[in-house]
């Protein structure tokens, strides 16, 4: 949730000399030391080029590979069996070519379905590796193709372009060197995320000149696929500067709202990001063709299992009776030597041979023509799925696309989904609700009796309008909040402070409005509702940010960002206002920010703030809690040094930050509670119903409190009606899970137990009245 270079105060500084740079605490080697703008100083290391390759084959492994796949299916290898016994002259009766020719065109078949998804696959990666990027050479852009550019080039992209390779953002065209991108392919998320430029290179701007005598050395992890994790070093002139993934640009991440930006080349071709998830392309086998590999097998120890009994039988005809007629059943001499009589060893081996001749004369027990048959069904299959106006998106012009030709049967075979539940399930489009300050509730509207009133569209929204800096979209019901912001309540403006303060969301000024561009749509929906209280954020940089409260204009220092993750799940900032007060304003999950309330927080507070979060989260709200704390200047000077060492720290740096964090974010005053509504999207609780009745098992992950959860999970129908008790799993031990599980399992056999003795009641007296 950070956005990068606003850290630059705690955390990008230090200081060191070119020359006596010091080796990384990387475990073992595994570390990336480059130059930028030196080809010659990178190639010693023989770091990937960009070149990449997602298709299986070329025109000399094709065959060979091919024909290796087809025979891993148990017929096509049956069939090449039985034409190499057919072309042993003693135990065939059948030409060779009888089974060679149908073997041919199966395999050959499959051979030309199979060159035809791996052309695709070249087309895909030629178009791939000769896009066009421009390189900054000698002072100037000259154009290369994508699999031309190496390790420590400079690069030049403009809006709606690919990122090339993994880059190190240098300089952009926005202001504080912010650019933003869209990370659909990586992730399959589609807000766009923010990434910002160290202050020191961001002062190139697009001066050629300074961009190409850039000689910045950077050390930094080895290539991995963790999306969201960076960790190097930035050493140019007599600066060390830490670098983390919000400074980073992702090859198949896609430039957006920003017209040019340049990046140093760090991961290129097979190092990228993108590539160490994709892994290489694998032969793929189905259900279906794993199914019909068991069938096979069952039917060839079916054919081996007649032809030993006929083997058998033709043993004992031999014994019996086949040895006397020598003279007219002759065999070659080579295998049944000439004489009166055939002793018991010819017989074994003349029975022998004849195994082979039952296998050969019974083969059509195979059908040589299943393989093909499935592949032509898959094939017009995949071409049905393309043209199915019934799954064509409309609102989107997406189309349905099958982009394999031989998985499309296992569409009938899933029996679990896995969902993440923002985003996916919902719309991703937050809106401010309700919110707890200092333990009152505001957002809901009672009547003369006091009940709460429900809220139509039909019900009067506050009026805004004497705020310039109001957003006519935003909608709030309940008139006590804006009263009670207006009499300047020093807990609700406190409150409305924070959450114009705590946040890392940008400004932009768009033909005279104000808009805001967050990573988070959470972020971005208190922050509006705090602009359209009178509390506005009007701008920033790396070091200050300014707010506008009723009209008057307040200023701070940014001394430091301590960002969220998904361990902390909680962000916090330490501002300083021209007064010179420090100040922690933090907001988070309710466990984490209640475990960190001072102990003299008035416990009816902490009372009345979880019994809101509790009726929020029933109401399918996100919760978050709010909190802040004064800090002293000589205490913070001292942490903040130690901050910064962990900041240039190149083994488990976060790990290091987290522990100082900790430190700072205790003993803190407790605000009040949000809470924000993310609605579902058209047509979920539908799907899931079906996806349901088809037997499909549905596991939906969310970070929302438990009640949250539950509610969510009704509303979209995961969770049905006649669900009377939800089942609460939440140990935190295998034990502890294990023994939660036994009681569920009791209690479920408990009341199938009641069940079946209250159904043999109403039988009982039913047939009593009968």
């Amino acid at each position: 949730m950070k956005v990068s270079e606003l850290l630059s105060r705690c955390g990008g500084g230090g200081s060191g000399k070119r020359g006596r740079r010091k080796s990384s605490s990387l475990p073992g080697s595994t570390q990336r030391h480059l130059r930028a703008n030196d080809r010659k100083f990178n190639e010693q290391f023989k770091y990937a080029d960009n070149f990449i390759k997602t298709s299986k084959y070329n025109i000399i492994t094709f065959l060979p590979k091919n024909l290796f796949e087809q025979f891993q299916r148990l017929a096509n290898f049956y069939f090449l069996v039985l034409m190499i016994l057919q072309l042993i002259p003693w135990i065939s009766s059948i030409v060779w070519y009888s089974t060679a020719i149908p073997l041919f065109f199966v395999l050959a078949f499959s051979a030309a379905k199979d060159a035809y998804d791996d052309i695709q696959r070249h087309r895909s990666d030629s178009q791939v590796n000769n896009r066009i990027s421009y390189v900054v050479k000698s002072g100037q852009l000259v154009e290369e193709k994508w699999m031309n550019v190496k390790v420590g080039d400079i690069i030049r992209m403009e809006n709606d372009q690919f990122v090339a390779a993994d880059l190190l953002l240098l300089s952009t065209s926005e202001p504080h060197g912010l650019c933003y991108i869209e990370t659909a392919e990586l992730d399959g998320e589609t807000n766009l995320k923010a990434r910002q430029a160290l202050p020191e290179t961001f002062e190139m701007g697009d001066k050629l000149s300074l961009i190409s005598d850039f000689r910045g050395e950077i050390v930094c992890e080895a290539p991995n696929n963790r999306l969201n994790q960076f960790e190097g070093k930035l050493s140019f002139g007599s600066s060390t500067l830490a670098l983390d993934n919000d400074k980073m640009l992702l090859r198949g991440c896609v430039l957006r709202n920003t017209r040019w930006c340049y990046g140093v080349v760090v991961f290129a071709g097979k190092d990228t990001k993108l590539m160490m998830n994709s892994g290489k392309t694998k032969f793929k086998r189905t259900s279906l063709d794993r199914f019909l590999n068991i069938l096979i097998m069952g039917i060839v120890l079916f054919l081996i299992a007649m032809c030993l009994m006929c083997t058998i039988l033709c043993g004992v005809w031999e014994w019996t009776t086949g040895r006397h007629f020598t003279i007219y059943m002759d065999w070659d001499r080579t295998i049944v030597p000439k004489a009166d009589e055939k002793s018991s060893q010819q017989i074994a081996i003349i029975a022998f041979l004849n195994f082979f001749s039952y296998i050969i004369l019974l083969n059509t027990v195979v059908p040589i023509s299943l393989y093909v048959s499935v592949e032509i069904i898959r094939f017009v299959h995949s071409m049905w799925i393309n043209f199915d106006s019934a799954m064509y998106y409309k609102q989107a012009d997406i189309p349905a696309r099958a982009r394999t030709t031989t998985l499309n049967e296992e569409l009938g075979q899933v029996q679990y989904i896995f969902s993440d539940k923002t985003g996916t399930l919902t719309q991703n489009i937050m809106a401010f609700k309700k919110c707890s300050i200092n333990g009152r509730s505001y957002g809901d509207l009672y009547g003369a009796r006091g009940e709460i009133v429900e809220i139509t569209e039909s019900t009067q929204v506050i009026d805004f309008s004497r705020n310039k800096w109001y957003e006519s979209s935003f909608k709030f019901y309940d008139e006590t909040l804006l009263e009670d912001t207006r009499k300047g309540l020093h807990e609700v403006t406190e409150f409305w402070r924070l959450l114009a303060l705590c946040h890392t969301v940008m400004p932009e000024r768009k033909n005279g409005k104000l808009e805001y561009q967050a990573q988070s749509p959470d972020e971005a929906a208190l922050t509006s509702a705090a602009r359209n209280f009178g509390f506005v954020f009007k701008s920033r940089t790396a070091n200050t940010i300014t707010i506008e409260v009723n009209g008057m204009e307040e200023h701070y220092d940014l001394l430091c960002i301590l960002d969220f993750n998904n361990v902390r799940k909680r962000m916090s900032v330490i501002v300083r206002n021209t007064s010179g007060d420090i100040t922690l304003y933090c907001k988070g999950a309710d466990t984490m920010i209640m475990e960190r309330i001072s102990s003299t927080t008035n416990e009816l507070l902490k009372t009345a703030t979880n019994q809101h979060l509790d009726k929020f989260a029933g109401e399918g709200l996100r919760t978050l809690c709010v909190a802040w704390k004064k800090i002293d200047a000589d205490y913070f000077a001292d942490w903040q040094k130690r901050q910064k060492a962990a900041a240039l720290e190149m083994y488990n740096r976060q790990e290091k930050l987290d522990a100082i964090y900790e430190e700072i974010e205790h003993d803190m005053m407790l605000l009040g509670a949000t809470a924000i509504e993310d609605k579902l999207q058209d047509g979920v609780p539908e799907t899931i119903a079906k996806l349901a009745s088809a037997n499909i098992k549905i596991w939906v992950l969310t970070g929302d409190k438990q009640e949250t959860a539950i509610n969510i999970g009704y509303s979209c129908r995961l969770l049905t009606e006649n669900m009377r008790e939800v089942f609460v799993i939440d140990g935190e031990t295998e034990r502890e899970v294990e023994v939660q599980l036994k009681a569920v399992k009791r209690r479920l056999e408990q009341t199938l137990g009641s069940v079946r003795v209250s159904f043999s009641i109403c039988k009982n007296h039913l047939e009593l009245s009968q």
